[in-house]
């Protein structure tokens, strides 16, 4: 797949999760909605997949991005491991934020690099 394929997925998946927490306040609104915590979790589950499937030249133009972050979020999602609350919330508090912060700055100072293949 294109790199430009991948950004384009991890980026849809991080409006998702913005949106689905935009009306939200505070932790505990998230973790007592059941549907929203599930569709949120389903989101960061297909991000930090996305994520993990970025080629090793994609990787060196996103440096800051927390990989070692992501990866805990694939593996505690995927696996279902509980509790995983603290890492949910750190991931749409931190994680998401931040690396669609540099998805965004890759899209504006190096668009030919998401034409690799």
């Amino acid at each position: 797949m294109q790199h430009h394929a991948l950004v384009s997925v991890a980026t849809e998946c991080g409006h998702d999760i913005a949106n689905l927490l935009a009306e939200m306040e505070e932790e505990a609104e998230l973790f007592g909605s059941p549907n929203t915590l599930a569709a949120v979790e389903q989101a960061l589950l297909t991000m930090s997949h996305t994520l993990g499937q970025f080629s090793q030249p994609l990787r060196d133009h996103l440096v800051e991005v927390d990989w070692a972050g992501w990866q805990a979020v694939h593996w505690a999602l995927s696996q279902q491991v509980e509790p995983r609350r603290e890492l949910v919330w750190y991931a749409v508090q931190a994680l998401v934020p931040a690396t669609m912060g540099l998805l965004r700055r890759l899209w504006k100072k190096h668009p030919s690099v998401l034409l690799m293949p």
